[in-house]
């Protein structure tokens, strides 16, 4: 799930695969052959493909005409990662033509959805939030050449390991007639279709939901929802299970247990005075507790299911705010937004990571990034320093150094 323009790095299904290639070959996988002259890696794409038994015939229609496309490497060196704020991101992002299309979309595919659910026990809503936030319900798919981005990102040697075995995937969808190697178009890093899935994860997961005999997730909404159901409840989707609620916090509770790093029950969550917004709190299980603006913005109990958010995109301002659309869409109300205290600006961040970083914190480099060691960091910092402990970074908390 690439997404294009919101500055996210790439999505943790991309890695999956070749993550536990890693894990399993260990120094083995900086063997995978990349670079050097293109036509020879080429053939020895070929030759690959074909101790692997696929077709003569789609390793042939799959390489011929393959070429190595520099905008796709331009945009591997350029992608970074997350900067906005919840609000900013979460505020753009569930807007009243998604909201509306979503809804609309729900009802259109009754019966899709129902399917999914009785199936894989994924509610609709869960569904089209990934299908908006990927590709704005089909609408922005990507035009970026598939086989050529793979066949690019294979050959450079950045990540060969894990591109190489996708070009393999693609091979067998061109095999299957659910990849066009000449016109079928993605995202830079070669995922396709609605809810932008990589190949590998298309031969694995795909579901022909509309009963053609093809898995084609570019143009069947019924195979994007069948597949993108399947591809949740893979990745640990528990049915009949909360993912997220909005709560509200008492001030004087104890933020230094706010973050994912830490899972309490909910009655003891409720003993400490947080209650929901919406309706009524579960009546059992296991959250943390979430302040993605600090102790004065919206604050939210993560269920075990939120974890799927976080496999799907490794983005915690992506994953929060994927996982409060589903529960719009599934009706619950507008966060507060509170009034959080204002963030640090990007040369701010910058500063506090060096001062963290000098502390022998591992805040992931210098890099003006709020991601998960800043934050770990922060928080740490907080409870040394008697502040509330909500790992929101501000000027208060740079004031004190």
């Amino acid at each position: 799930m690439i997404n294009r323009g919101s500055g996210m790095a790439i999505h943790r299904k991309v890695t999956g695969l070749v993550l536990a290639l890693a894990i399993a070959t260990g120094a083995q996988a900086q063997n995978v052959p990349c670079g050097g002259d293109f036509n020879s890696f080429l053939s020895g794409l070929a030759s690959e493909a074909a101790q692997r038994g696929i077709p003569q015939n789609a390793i042939n229609a799959t390489l011929s005409g393959a070429r190595l496309d520099q905008s796709v490497l331009n945009r591997d060196r350029a992608q970074g990662v997350f900067k906005q704020t919840f609000l900013e991101f979460s505020q753009r992002s569930v807007s009243g033509y998604r909201m509306n299309n979503g809804a609309a979309n729900m009802q259109k595919f009754a019966a899709v959805f129902q399917r999914a659910y009785s199936q894989f026990g994924v509610p609709p809503e869960v569904i089209t939030a990934f299908w908006a936030l990927e590709t704005d319900f089909g609408a922005v798919q990507g035009d970026f050449n598939t086989v050529n981005a793979l066949v690019t990102l294979a050959y450079d040697c950045r990540r060969p390991n894990l591109f190489r075995p996708q070009v393999f995937a693609a091979m067998e969808l061109v095999a299957h007639g659910d990849l066009d190697p000449r016109n079928t178009t993605g995202a830079w890093a070669g995922e396709i279709g609605m809810v932008q899935m990589l190949p590998h994860d298309i031969l694995t997961k795909g579901i022909d939901g509309d009963g053609d005999g093809h898995v084609t997730l570019k143009t069947s909404a019924p195979d994007a929802i069948m597949t993108a159901a399947n591809m949740i409840s893979s990745l640990g989707w528990r049915p009949g299970e909360p993912w997220l609620i909005e709560v509200s916090a008492p001030q004087n509770i104890p933020w230094e247990q706010s973050g994912l790093h830490t899972k309490l029950s909910v009655q003891q969550w409720a003993q400490m005075g947080i209650t929901a917004r919406n309706g009524n709190m579960p009546s059992s299980g296991q959250a943390s507790l979430l302040a993605p603006q600090g102790r004065l913005g919206p604050i939210f109990l993560a269920f075990p299911n939120y974890d799927v958010y976080l496999e799907w995109n490794q983005s915690f301002i992506y994953s929060t705010t994927a996982a409060y659309f589903a529960t719009r869409l599934g009706g619950a109300q507008r966060y507060d937004q509170g009034n959080p205290e204002p963030g640090l600006n990007d040369s701010q961040m910058r500063r506090l990571q060096e001062i963290l970083q000098a502390r022998g914190y591992d805040v992931g480099g210098i890099d003006g990034i709020l991601g998960s060691g800043t934050r770990d960091a922060v928080q740490a910092e907080q409870i040394r320093l008697g502040l509330p402990a909500d790992a929101w970074p501000t000027a208060a908390l740079l004031n004190r150094y």
